[in-house]
């Protein structure tokens, strides 16, 4: 894939979910790219994150998600090229912006002492705390306890009140217990706090040492501070106030002018903290903390020119995600009756998105309308225009989902199972006119499914997602004819078109992990019947297998036994192609 241009590059993700005041980890250190014009299938079981896992990239999450670690980078030409008009306001915001960065750059000289000081109250406020293991042991505790608790409120609530009235009160003297428990923990804990400070308080040795040494890094801080900058970081703070008006350029002026501030606050910060402002990677972070850096590029008297990172796990606005949702990335759901609205008629539903994304006319984005319902094979188009959802069948309403997906040209396309709901001959419809639209918008689909024969399909390539993590990804043909992971093997195992006559269907045993719970080793471990004794001790890492292809078990580290992977699925080749009749796709 090294000829292809990365669009969606995805580092380190995490997505966790507050859930009944606990936290779940939906989508734990994923890394992967997506390329331009290509189809990548994210495949596992019900619960493994693929869902949550592309939700993430198209702003979709629940409320109570949030990306907790990593990056999604969207290499997107037109997104990124950003042009802001230079008024005479914002030549004079400009200006002030720079001299208020070349003042708080002073700051930058004091920065190895600055933290030295940090450095000496975190060791006074250390002293007068509780140690690290006495912290985790509390944390632990008081977690478990918790866990507990809610475990017997969910038990009680499923119980009938009118007949199981000792259940309920034994549950409810069970519950109180904690609680009790938990409370007097508390109180022991502010107690020994309390303790420690009052020793600090009463060590008169120490607190004197302690005061001439801040004594004396405050005099050292306070003269590094009054020299003056010199003429290279003078140009930097100019290039910084540019990039700054750049940054907010697309908001309001009201809105404007509280992101400025933010950003000149953002950037004092980091100066006092000695951050390399002239490394890029060190700018974007401080920038990201209030709104994705715009870098510089050239200027005219009349604009401003430059290009942007976006990382969309730090857009924060609901006006850049209507940038980048339905103009950008679209999405294709299961049940096309969810995604129409019911007493709108097709069309209108077609050409308000068209209007909303492209500003066009009414007139000319019926037009377009009419193009892409014919486009994705409605027959006697002028005729369904102003027909209710209800009035086309299952395959044609999917049909018409993926035109509103496609009506504003996305570069994604994400399918998140939309063939589940319809039946077999019409999902080989659908497949065959994504691959066909694909070949004629050029757009990436990523394909989330469990149906292995609809990966076989559509899917140039294929991420095996399983407890949150990817843990194989590669070609189709790498995946399904040299699978190296476990869980691979099971899920092709499961295959009804691999079973033998007069033999048991395989399943895979057990369930997945709770991902409340911090997973130890490999999650597919106690499932896993190859399990190695470091599975279930430490997480392996992602294994390369070719240059297309890697997998993330420890059954491909070198020292590891050599285990073959199970007789179903060994020279399959043949076998799939037939039962999946993998062909070009070509027509509709």
């Amino acid at each position: 894939m090294e000829n292809k241009k990365v669009l969606l590059s995805i580092k380190d993700l995490d997505v966790k979910f507050n859930v009944r005041g606990r936290i779940l980890t939906a989508i734990r250190k994923v890394s992967l790219d997506i390329y331009e014009n290509e189809s990548i299938a994210i495949v596992g079981e019900s619960g493994s994150g693929k869902s949550v896992f592309t939700k993430t990239f198209a702003g979709m999450l629940d409320q109570n998600g949030f990306i907790d670690n990593g990056q999604i980078i969207f290499n997107d030409d037109d997104l990124a090229d950003t042009i802001v008009k230079l008024s005479a306001s914002a030549n004079t915001t400009i200006e002030n912006a720079a001299k208020k960065l070349n003042e708080y750059s002073k700051l930058e000289h004091g920065a190895g002492t600055y933290k030295k000081i940090l450095e000496l109250k975190s060791e006074k406020r250390q002293r007068g705390d509780l140690s690290q293991d006495e912290k985790d042991a509390y944390s632990k505790k008081v977690k478990s306890l918790t866990s507990e608790k809610t475990m017997l409120f969910n038990q009680k609530q499923v119980l009938d009140s009118s007949k199981e009235k000792e259940q309920i009160k034994e549950i409810s003297t069970k519950i109180d217990k904690i609680e009790a428990e938990i409370k007097e923990m508390s109180k022991k804990n502010s107690e020994q706090i309390k303790e420690k400070e009052k020793l600090v308080q009463n060590d008169e040795a120490y607190l004197e040492q302690y005061r001439a040494k801040k004594e004396v890094l405050k005099k050292a801080y306070d003269s590094e501070i009054q020299k003056e900058i010199d003429q290279k970081t003078i140009k930097r703070n100019q290039i910084l106030a540019k990039e700054i008006y750049l940054s907010v350029g697309r908001y309001s002026s009201a809105k404007r002018r509280k992101l400025i501030n933010a950003l000149i606050d953002a950037l004092k910060e980091a100066m006092t903290l000695g951050v390399d402002l002239m490394d890029e990677v060190q700018r974007n972070a401080v920038f990201d903390t209030v709104a994705f850096r715009v870098k510089y590029l050239d200027e005219t008297k009349e604009h401003l020119h430059g290009t942007c990172v976006l990382n969309l796990a730090n857009i924060r606005y609901e006006k850049d995600w209507r940038q980048i949702r339905g103009g950008k990335i679209a999405t294709v759901f299961q049940d096309p009756m969810t995604s129409l609205n019911p007493i709108v008629t097709i069309g209108k539903q077609i050409t308000s998105i068209i209007m909303k994304h492209q500003k066009c006319s009414e007139v000319e984005a019926r037009d377009r309308a009419l193009k892409i319902m014919q486009r994705v094979g409605i027959p006697n188009v002028e005729a369904r225009f102003d027909d209710y959802p209800f009035q086309y069948s299952g395959g044609m309403r999917q049909r018409i989902v993926i035109a509103i997906a496609l009506s504003c040209q996305p570069k994604i396309l994400i399918c998140d199972e939309p063939t589940t709901a319809l039946d077999v001959t019409i999902q080989a419809q659908i497949l065959r006119l994504l691959k066909r639209l694909q070949k004629e918008f050029g757009f990436t689909i990523v394909f989330i499914t469990h149906d292995l024969g609809v990966v076989a399909n559509i899917a140039d390539r294929v991420a095996v997602i399983y407890a949150g993590q990817i843990v194989e990804v590669g070609t189709a043909e790498d995946v399904f004819y040299d699978p190296r992971h476990p869980y691979t093997w099971a899920l092709l195992s499961s295959l009804p078109q691999l079973a033998q006559k007069n033999t048991k269907l395989f399943s895979i045993t057990g369930t997945p992990p709770s991902l409340y719970n911090t997973i130890t080793g490999d999650a597919f471990a106690p499932r896993n019947p190859y399990c190695l004794k470091v599975d279930t001790l430490e997480e392996p890492p992602m294994f390369k297998v070719s240059e297309t292809h890697s997998a993330k078990t420890w059954l491909l580290d070198p020292s590891a036994p050599k285990i073959e992977k199970p007789e179903i699925i060994q020279n399959t080749r043949e076998k799939l192609i037939k039962s999946f009749n993998i062909g070009d796709g070509e027509g509709a």
